[in-house]
């Protein structure tokens, strides 16, 4: 099935037009023939020979871009004078940047804001390490961290690839949790360069985020830095997916009536996030779970599994199914999909038991695009916008930091994931809950507001708090 016009693909025309009958109108016949999806156009008043106007339209691919740029330029009536790419437009020098708090008008600031007042700050945090959570940017900033070796759809495209990446995450971090992250994309060759890399910038930040790193090395990582530092750690493709996964799935269990603790589950994809899934669910209730990774199933005894998977062997798939996706989908219940696209076809879906529950997740194409799976589903989910039930971690990560800022963790515990799992789901009520929104909208910032507030009660129920 091809890809339809989007708006991650769309373009911004500068058009001039003769001012006679059907030019414009010939111009929308000839982009809508191209397979461009017109999005927006400016307002005008026909005045004068000549119109100017600007128009952005969506189009699927960056080869459709410039077929639908040709069908403009080749209008009779029409001059293209400009066009761009609005994606890339949004990322010209940045998506961040550093702001200061306060004013520097006169002496007086000056002088309590740097020299000589600052040293009175300076000399009472090195007696007192503790007051730098209040006297620095410690108090509410994160390290978003990441070597680009597993950026989410792209996979290995190194540090500087995975800039864009992280400043995205930087700006999401502060929009709906206001939290001031920072990237930290780091030229490395090995997990153990990673963890000295970050122990080391650790007196710099609250938080560390960890983000993009290939498994098995992500695990490694993260739990050296757990281990390692006084401060939250957490590897979002790991637990900000597990969060909202069950966030999810709980409330696809609201609407078929299926128990947790009943369910059979497949989880496609045995990496950092299929892990952290897997024992969040397990966390929550839930007995019977297959992975599925390239080799097949996942069980206990099979060779040349690393430690994480091993473990996931050990506490998963206690029949030891063995054979390929299609060996395990019998019977099941739950498909949950963080692996390749085109993975799951409609014959596996005709095997699940009754009220099949699907989230395809893999980004940007998911494992089986919703269109294939329409009338063989209870409840879809996806990873991407353009569909219902966005199951998309920026529920999570923002509001989870914002609480263990909030409440000065030293680590975020499996009790405050759950937490925010909870604070998720019960953000959409009885009356509003139905097949097409399981999901919060992600533009909703209570949200983030009150998955903080759980994470925060939580930090404080478990002891985990510094202060």
């Amino acid at each position: 099935m091809s890809r339809p016009p989007a708006t991650q693909y769309s373009i911004h025309l500068q058009v001039t037009l003769e001012n006679i009958p059907g030019v414009l109108g010939r111009l929308a016949t000839e982009i809508g023939a191209a397979g461009g999806n017109i999005f927006a156009v400016d307002a005008f008043v026909a005045k004068g020979a000549t119109l100017d106007r600007d128009m952005v339209v969506n189009c699927s691919s960056v080869e459709h871009q410039h077929e639908v740029v040709a069908a403009v330029e080749n209008t009779p009536g029409v001059t293209l004078r400009a066009w761009w790419d609005r994606t890339f437009r949004k990322h010209e020098g940045g998506k961040i940047e550093v702001l200061s708090l306060y004013p520097v008008g006169d002496q007086d600031d000056l002088s309590m804001m740097y020299t000589p007042g600052v040293a009175r700050v300076c000399n009472a945090i090195a007696a007192d390490e503790t007051l730098a959570d209040e006297y620095t940017i410690r108090k509410n900033t994160v390290a978003i961290v990441s070597d680009g070796t597993a950026v989410l759809g792209l996979g290995d495209i190194g540090p500087k690839g995975a800039m864009p990446v992280m400043e995205g995450k930087a700006l999401l971090f502060k929009e709906f949790g206001q939290v001031d992250a920072f990237p930290i994309c780091l030229d490395v060759s090995t997990p153990e360069e990673i963890i000295e890399t970050v122990v080391r910038l650790a007196p710099t930040f609250g938080g560390i985020n960890l983000e993009d790193i290939a498994a098995p090395g992500a695990f490694q990582v993260e739990e050296a830095l757990k281990e390692r530092l006084d401060i939250p750690v957490f590897h979002d493709d790991q637990h900000g997916t597990a969060v909202v996964t069950l966030a999810a799935l709980w409330n696809a269990l609201r609407i078929t009536g299926k128990k947790m603790e009943d369910l059979s589950i497949v989880i496609s994809g045995v990496g950092a996030a299929g892990v952290a899934i897997g024992k969040i669910l397990m966390g929550a209730g839930a007995t019977n779970i297959v992975g599925v990774d390239s080799r097949g199933a996942v069980y206990d005894g099979r060779d040349g599994l690393n430690e994480w998977k091993q473990w996931f062997a050990e506490n998963t798939n206690t029949d030891r199914k063995q054979g390929a996706l299609s060996d395990v989908m019998a019977g099941v219940d739950v498909f949950i999909g963080v692996s390749a696209p085109d993975v799951l076809t409609q014959d596996h879906i005709k095997a699940m038991n009754d009220d099949p529950i699907v989230f395809a997740m893999a980004n940007p194409d998911p494992e089986i695009r919703p269109e294939l799976a329409e009338g063989l589903v209870r409840v879809m989910g996806t990873g991407r916008s353009d569909y219902p039930n966005q199951i998309n971690n920026v529920l999570a990560f923002p509001g989870i930091f914002r609480g263990a800022l909030d409440a000065r963790a030293k680590s975020i515990t499996e009790n405050m994931k759950l937490a925010a799992a909870k604070a998720i789901a019960e953000s959409i009520s009885d009356e509003d809950l139905n097949e097409q929104f399981i999901m919060p909208p992600v533009f909703d910032k209570s949200v983030s507001q009150r998955v903080a507030e759980a994470v925060c009660e939580a930090a404080i129920a478990d002891g985990v708090t510094r202060a």
